[in-house]
C-alpha cells in the first residue's frame, strides 16, 4: 500500500469511524457529524454497503453535501482508495463502518435512511454458496425496518442470476416497490447513479448490468386508513430481465 493511503488509515479513518453501541442499543445518525458546536447537521442519511473502491459513495457525498453517508465496506484497499476520495474532494459528511454492514444495519434507528445502495455485492453464483448473498430474508427485514416511508433501495449487478435473485425476493415482499415502467429503467444507469469500476470493468468485457430501484412502500400509519390490499409490484412494474439476456459475468464489492 501506498504511503499517502497507510497515513490516511492511520490519520483519517479513526476521525470517521462508525462506533456501533452496545447490542440492542440504536446508533445516533446524526451525533456522527456533531464535530463541533458550528457543524450542520445533515438532512437525511444515506448508506452504501460494500462500497468497493468508494467512487460511487463520494460523488454522491460531492453532489448531497446536506446528505450524510455511511458507508460499510471489509476490505482495507477499499477503504483506504474511498479516504483518499474524501480528502481529495474534502468531504465532511461521509462516515466509515469498516466491517460487515449486518450489525451496522441492525443498529440503525426505524425508518431513520432515505437511500440505501447496494452496488455490484459478489454474486455468489455457485448453488451451494447462494445462502451467503445479502439479499436474504432477514436482511430484508433490518432493510424495511430502517428504510423511512418512500426510500429508495438500489442495486445493481452484471450477474444475472444474482438479479432475478433480487427482483424475485423483493416483489415478494410488500414493504418493497419496484419503480420499473419500462426495460429502460433497469438496463440504463440514472443520471443522478454514479457509475462505480465494476460496472466500467463489467461493460468492458461485454456484460450489460441492470439497475434496480425500489420504494419502500408507506407504513399502513403513514397511508392512513386503507381501504384493500397495497397493490402488488407484479401487477404495475415493468417485466424482469428474461433468462436468457446477456447480463451475467462476475462482480466483486463486498460486504454480501
Amino acid at each position: 500500500m501506498r504511503p499517502g493511503r497507510r497515513r490516511l488509515l492511520e490519520e483519517l479513518l479513526p476521525r470517521i469511524s462508525v462506533r456501533l453501541p452496545s447490542a440492542g442499543d440504536r446508533l445516533d445518525w446524526r451525533g456522527l457529524y456533531a464535530t463541533s458546536p458550528q457543524a450542520s447537521q445533515p438532512s437525511a442519511l444515506w448508506v452504501e454497503i460494500g462500497f468497493g473502491g468508494g467512487e460511487h459513495l463520494a460523488e454522491q457525498a460531492r453532489r448531497h453535501p446536506e446528505i450524510g453517508f455511511i458507508g460499510a465496506e471489509i476490505f482495507v484497499n477499499g477503504v483506504a482508495s474511498l479516504l483518499a476520495h474524501i480528502e481529495r474532494l474534502r468531504l465532511e459528511n461521509v462516515r466509515v463502518h469498516t466491517d460487515d454492514a449486518r450489525p451496522l444495519l441492525e443498529a440503525l434507528p426505524d425508518a431513520s435512511v432515505g437511500r440505501l445502495f447496494l452496488l455490484f455485492p459478489d454474486p455468489w453464483p455457485k448453488t451451494r454458496h447462494a445462502g451467503r448473498r445479502f439479499i436474504a430474508d432477514a436482511a430484508l427485514d433490518t432493510l424495511a425496518r430502517i428504510l423511512a416511508d418512500g426510500a429508495e433501495f438500489r442495486f445493481a449487478s452484471d450477474d444475472a442470476g444474482y438479479v432475478r435473485w433480487t427482483l424475485r425476493h423483493l416483489m415478494a415482499r410488500p414493504e418493497f416497490h419496484w419503480l420499473a415502467r419500462r426495460p429502460s429503467d433497469w438496463r440504463e444507469r440514472p443520471a443522478d447513479w454514479p457509475p462505480t469500476r465494476y460496472e466500467e470493468k463489467a461493460v468492458a468485457a461485454g456484460r450489460h448490468p441492470a439497475f434496480l430501484r425500489f420504494e419502500r412502500v408507506p407504513r399502513p400509519s403513514a397511508r392512513g386508513k386503507i381501504d384493500g390490499p397495497v397493490a402488488s409490484p407484479f401487477e404495475t412494474a415493468a417485466p424482469p430481465p428474461p433468462q436468457g439476456e446477456a447480463i451475467a459475468g462476475e462482480s466483486g464489492s463486498s460486504s454480501s
